[in-house]
This record gives structure tokens, C-alpha cells and sequence, in this order.
């Protein structure tokens, strides 16, 4: 069993960026917030995250967003969302790349 990750980063982007046409989500963000466990578990059963004005439920297995709280209110209509991806320079990706080999050598 893999431990729970310790932060994630949330991403708050209106609902109508679905086709980004290769875009990342990151570029069309409102807000970000990176969000660390607090070793609590929300109402919905999953560990909680808090930090920068955001509180969150975060199925870790899924990297489900299962509650949000921003400035102690529920999102906008319109507005939904989402956990930044790996490779976006924190967690994984950055490993990933200090493991490459120089093209020349």
C-alpha cells in the first residue's frame, strides 16, 4: 500500500474548458492552491487538505476532488475543480526528469 501524498494542488477553472485543444488546465486557472493533509478525515469519508483559502476532501487513489471549500463558501456555478497534474514541476515530474540521460552521452 503506497502512503497518501502529503499535498496536492488545486485548480479552479470555469466548467467550459473541457476542450482545451492542448491547452493545460493550468493556463485557464482562476486560482491555484497547493493544499497539504492535515491528518483529519473530512465528512465525506476522505482525507482532508487544507492551505491558501482552500479546504478539500481528496480521494487520494482517484485524485478526486470530493468536497471543496474556498474562502469558507461552496464554488460558483460555473466554475468546477480539479487536481493539477503530476508533471506540471511538483511531485512525480520532476523526478521523472532528473532520471533522464543527456541526449549526447
Amino acid at each position: 500500500m503506497t502512503p497518501e501524498p502529503q499535498s496536492f494542488e488545486i485548480l479552479v477553472v470555469p466548467e467550459h474548458i473541457e476542450n482545451l485543444r492542448g491547452a493545460s488546465p493550468a493556463d485557464r486557472a482562476l486560482r491555484s492552491a497547493v493544499v497539504e493533509a492535515t491528518g483529519e478525515q473530512g465528512a465525506s469519508g476522505y482525507p482532508r487538505y487544507r492551505g491558501e483559502g482552500m479546504e478539500a476532501d481528496i480521494d487520494p487513489a482517484t485524485r478526486s476532488i470530493e468536497a471543496l471549500l474556498v474562502d469558507g463558501a461552496e464554488l460558483d456555478y460555473g466554475l468546477t475543480a480539479m487536481i493539477a497534474p503530476d508533471d506540471r514541476g511538483r511531485g512525480r515530474g520532476r523526478e521523472d526528469r532528473t532520471h533522464e540521460r543527456p541526449a549526447n552521452g
